[in-house]
């Protein structure tokens, strides 16, 4: 790392300075250096099943619109006339053959081509009379997002034309989201979007969410409330009661982590079962267990929940949902969370899912709530002279992380209460602002000067 970004960012003494979660010069060059570069969530198939369908997204501070042209194709345009710039489309979803500017009439096809049409009303109107038939309108197009990649539903979106396919950014953290987007009966794929996204707009800054669900543990404290409630569909009140053998997971050189366990398919999980006061629901998740043991049997997978860098977050089972933290300027936090469900579910489980979902997760649910109040105060409370000048402590757990075995690049802490892997998140975030090239990012070059991720020296793990 250069000088000037280990100053802000110390990975060896487990400090971050505040001045990335507040500063206006720093936000900007996220813009540029992250959200201009790394592979970013769009959405998922589900929300544009038929020809012309369209789902309005962001990468970053830019909205794209994620459509499906009459070909059947996936395109992610920028949703920004090439005319005047004025918003393309302002409608957050639908079906239509045409985007057609409000300012000049602008005609656009759903694969982003200027619309040729033999009459004045469509495409370019006053063509032949006030262009002379001289526009060339394949050079006058929607902008399309580089970039594009369908990963078991998910769309996944990059600027960067020169940027690792997404396989080979996602890594080892792919086992961990497969659990997250496979059928709950162990087929492939299978899950799809239930209902609409929810959105909601925070006074804190971006990093605060990533880092979070990358496996801080340790907050559960703020959920005392959900824990007296027992909102969960069990009934039970503890929420940090966890599974044997549950421990945080990241990629030092990727970014991207969680926290949670391995386990093979043939040994019973508690997750599915809490679901008691849902007879019919309760019965759903038991049947798909029992195929995904026979389907899986002898193989590993992953529960829990993680986020991949650098704003994409998920939890894989309760509840089963992704999280995106659009940024909106160093201190507003633009949130979407989207919840999966099986395609083929029935529809009473669908519905007391949704319910579930939104009573636990979301602007209306009792442990959102309790993380938004806790990011927007330390948003606020980091914004002063005095306080900026004071670094975030990281240090639980420093240097006790140790190689997963069996899984290259991953480290492990053995226990659930490290903050090892919000260093891991910081470490890709500065090797990303510093500019490195892929090369460099990818690990397929050394960088001078670098210093190895803290982790526990082979005689203290052997002890």
């Amino acid at each position: 790392m250069n000088s000037e970004i280990r100053d802000l960012v110390d990975v060896q003494n487990g400090t971050a300075s505040r001045e990335i979660f507040v500063d206006e010069d720093l936000y900007q060059q996220e813009q540029e250096q992250i959200f201009g570069r790394g592979w970013l969530f769009l959405g998922h198939e589900s929300q544009v099943p038929n020809p012309n369908d369209y789902y309005v997204s962001r990468m970053g501070e830019e909205q794209v619109i994620l459509t499906r042209d009459k070909q059947g194709q996936i395109h992610a345009l920028l949703n920004t006339c090439t005319h005047r710039g004025m918003k393309l489309c302002r409608y957050d979803e639908g079906n239509t053959s045409l985007f057609t500017c409000p300012y000049h009439a602008w005609s656009f096809a759903t694969d982003g081509d200027l619309v040729s049409t033999p009459g004045e009303l469509f495409g370019v109107p006053g063509y032949r009379a006030r262009y002379h038939e001289a526009l060339d309108k394949k050079k006058w197009g929607l902008v399309q997002v580089p970039r594009l990649e369908n990963y078991r539903g998910t769309i996944w979106a990059s600027w960067d034309v020169g940027a690792p396919d997404l396989e080979d950014y996602l890594g080892g953290m792919r086992a961990w989201l497969d659990f997250a987007l496979d059928h709950r009966d162990g087929r492939e794929n299978g899950a799809v979007v239930l209902a609409g996204v929810q959105k909601w707009r925070v006074k804190c800054n971006w990093k605060f969410a990533p880092t979070n669900f990358i496996g801080d543990v340790a907050h559960v404290v703020s959920h005392r409330s959900v824990d007296m409630v027992g909102i969960g569909p069990s009934g039970k009140g503890r929420r940090d009661t966890k599974t044997d053998g549950a421990s945080v997971f990241g990629w030092p050189d990727l970014g991207h982590g969680g926290a949670g366990w391995v386990a093979a398919p043939e040994e019973d999980y508690e997750q599915p079962r809490s679901f008691a006061k849902y007879p019919v629901v309760s019965q759903y998740f038991e049947e798909a267990r029992a195929k995904r043991r026979e389907l899986r049997r002898g193989e590993q997978h992953f529960q829990g929940k993680g986020t991949i860098f650098p704003n994409m977050s998920f939890h894989e089972e309760q509840p089963r949902t992704i999280i995106v933290a659009h940024p909106n300027g160093p201190r507003e936090t633009e949130f979407w969370r989207y919840y999966l469900v099986d395609a083929d579910a029935p529809d009473e489980v669908k519905d007391t899912l949704r319910r579930y979902f939104m009573s636990y997760s979301g602007p209306a649910g009792l442990t959102e709530q309790d993380d938004l109040e806790n990011w927007s105060a330390a948003t606020e409370a980091s914004s002063g002279r005095v306080a900026r000048k004071h670094p975030y402590n990281y240090q639980q757990g420093l240097g006790y992380s140790e190689p997963y075995p069996g899984v290259p690049g991953c480290v492990w802490a053995r226990q659930l209460f490290s903050e090892q892997n919000q260093l891991i998140w910081l470490k890709r975030w500065a090797e990303f602002m510093e500019g490195r090239d892929w090369d460099q990012l990818m690990h397929r070059v050394e960088v001078p000067g670098d210093v190895p991720f803290p982790m526990m020296s082979d005689s203290e793990a052997s002890a």
